[in-house]
């Protein structure tokens, strides 16, 4: 009852956080990437709760139409801009979903099994078992990163610069590279897991 109630809880301070940015005076809703992609935040100290909300805003923006160009999150004077803009956005967005499901994963992610761990082994595979579905889950994010960071990268957007948003051009040329690579990383990760998992497996919980 106690878990329902902070879900209610929860919910609750994600609609009150929907009205305070997205409803002012003139009651307008959030509707396009741009309004949503406001509500994505990051906390010094982020909470499980945290993440799961930061998800739930960047799915949406990733689901929502885009706004104007006049409202866009950088200036946008040609056809070509507003493309490479649109594929950036979608980019950034499974990149930061990635960051959110790894971040997710950590809460939940015992690194090292150790001989004693053995009376806790079921809260302890739980634990690891939803660890691995986030990894799994960025890796879906990865490659549709990967996707739009392709898009973003045609021949003809080789000398189109978007000023405004230098971040996420950078974040799509270290795509490029190969220096940003998250298959990679979630793989390691998810191999790590799996061996926990095993070794949990095969322990005697009566130690």
């Amino acid at each position: 009852m106690k878990k329902f109630a902070k879900k209610i809880f929860v919910l609750a301070l994600a609609l009150g956080a929907a009205a305070f940015f997205c409803l002012p005076a003139f009651s307008y809703m959030c509707k396009y990437k741009e309004d949503f992609y406001k509500l994505y935040h990051v906390h010094y100290q982020q909470y499980p709760d945290d993440c799961m909300e930061n998800i739930y805003w960047l799915e949406q923006a990733v689901r929502a139409d885009f706004a104007n160009p006049l409202y866009a999150r950088a200036k946008i004077q040609t056809k070509e801009e507003w493309e490479k803009y649109r594929n950036l956005f979608q980019m950034h967005l499974n990149l930061k979903l990635i960051e959110q499901h790894m971040r997710l994963a950590r809460v939940y992610d015992k690194r090292a099994i150790c001989f004693y761990d053995a009376p806790w082994k079921d809260e302890y595979l739980a634990n690891l078992k939803k660890a691995k579905s986030c990894y799994e889950a960025g890796l879906y994010y990865w490659r549709e990163a990967r996707l739009w960071s392709e898009k973003a990268s045609e021949t003809k957007f080789r000398f189109l610069f978007l000023e405004d948003l230098t971040n996420w051009e950078d974040e799509n040329k270290r795509i490029a590279d190969a220096e940003l690579d998250y298959k990679k990383i979630l793989s390691r990760e998810l191999t790590r897991v799996a061996a926990e998992i095993e070794k949990l497996e095969a322990m005697d919980r009566s130690y």
